[in-house]
């Protein structure tokens, strides 16, 4: 396996007026007490270190007196707004405990930790630079995926909920020398996460950008891989750039599947996937269409990364409806429409 890393760092799109008008549609628009651009303006910070004492690229910001009430009271707002549909009646029991800025990667966001002093009980929410891409890869994951989203828009700014999970890394490093049931689920899970990332062209699922949902069961667990990052979303020209097989790190499970699958296997696993998002798409097939509609129109990439990726699907899939694809939106649609036909090709096998 070889990894796969982005070409340059990613350009960030501006939202149209028609997306808004979506977003508004659908109760993702909101106004916000504060932006992002108003937590920038910390005063000092410091690195925060983990359990054992390691850098996590994270830093615990801290604002000026005069400005610290101000900001904490809006953002305990934000999160009635984002958990209980703006109900202010649980905001005397809430304060901001941290608020920490990531300076690695391209969204740069600020992680707040929400406390909830009755019981000492702590929550996190995210605010980030909105971005098209990043939004349309949460629409796709609200309308193609297993799982639901929360997040609001305002402006320039994007605020996401906590996706909980153990992270992809940390759970390579410690969950994997299970039973044997435990691991054929678990490499199960990743050939259905795989084919997920495949048909809505979710990229750079490195094992950093998901997480593991762990669920017990009557007889072992139950695993969900869930995606974190949106930022990728059908901007590559690499078509190996959303297959998450395609990333190193991810290597601990890929060796699982060849240890406990068979091709056939892998192939049965991959059609039932398809199937789930088919019938995804078919009972929420209005929204999907709207969402499409939007992203033909929007500018998501530079025009060499459409010609690669098109090109590359088009050998893959034997389909030259993609060489007709003139941008991101078009190459996304065609992808999804193949899997409604029945006739999506599949990636590449695990052994």
């Amino acid at each position: 396996m070889r990894g796969d890393i982005p070409s340059r760092k990613k350009v960030p799109f501006s939202i149209p007026e028609d997306f808004r008008k979506y977003l508004d549609k659908y109760n993702r628009q909101t106004s916000l007490p504060v932006q992002y651009d108003d937590l920038v303006r910390y005063e000092t910070s410091l690195p925060l270190l983990d359990l054992n004492g390691e850098d996590t690229l994270w830093e615990t910001v801290h604002y000026m007196e005069s400005e610290r009430e101000e900001i904490h009271k809006a953002l305990t707002l934000i999160y009635a707004l984002l958990k209980t549909d703006g109900d202010m009646d649980v905001l005397e029991h809430l304060s901001v405990a941290r608020i920490d800025f990531c300076t690695f990667g391209n969204t740069q966001p600020f992680r707040i930790r929400i406390i909830n002093r009755l019981n000492d009980n702590y929550d996190h929410f995210y605010v980030k630079r909105a971005d098209a891409s990043r939004v349309f890869g949460l629409e796709l994951e609200e309308i193609l995926s297993p799982n639901h989203v929360i997040y609001l828009i305002d402006k320039e700014t994007l605020i996401e909920e906590h996706i909980a999970g153990i992270p992809g890394d940390d759970f390579m490093k410690r969950n994997l020398n299970d039973s044997t049931f435990n691991q054929i689920r678990i490499a199960k899970e990743f050939v259905k996460f795989n084919e997920r990332c495949f048909v809505r062209l979710l990229g750079d699922m490195r094992s950093y950008n998901y997480v593991i949902d762990i669920t017990p069961d009557i007889e072992g667990s139950q695993f969900r891989m869930r995606a974190i990052d949106f930022d990728q979303q059908s901007y590559e020209g690499r078509k190996s750039f959303y297959l998450p097989q395609y990333f190193k790190d991810n290597n601990p499970i890929i060796f699982l599947g060849i240890k406990h699958m068979t091709s056939k296997t892998v192939r049965q696993y991959q059609m039932e996937e398809r199937s789930l998002i088919a019938t995804r798409a078919k009972s929420s097939i209005g929204r999907l269409k709207e969402i499409l509609d939007l992203m033909v129109k929007t500018e998501l990439s530079a025009p060499d990364k459409v010609v690669k990726l098109r090109e590359e699907l088009a050998i893959h899939h034997k389909n030259d409806i993609f060489l007709t694809c003139q941008n991101m939106g078009e190459i996304v649609r065609a992808n999804i429409q193949l899997v409604l036909n029945k006739d999506f090709k599949q990636s590449i096998n695990m052994d």
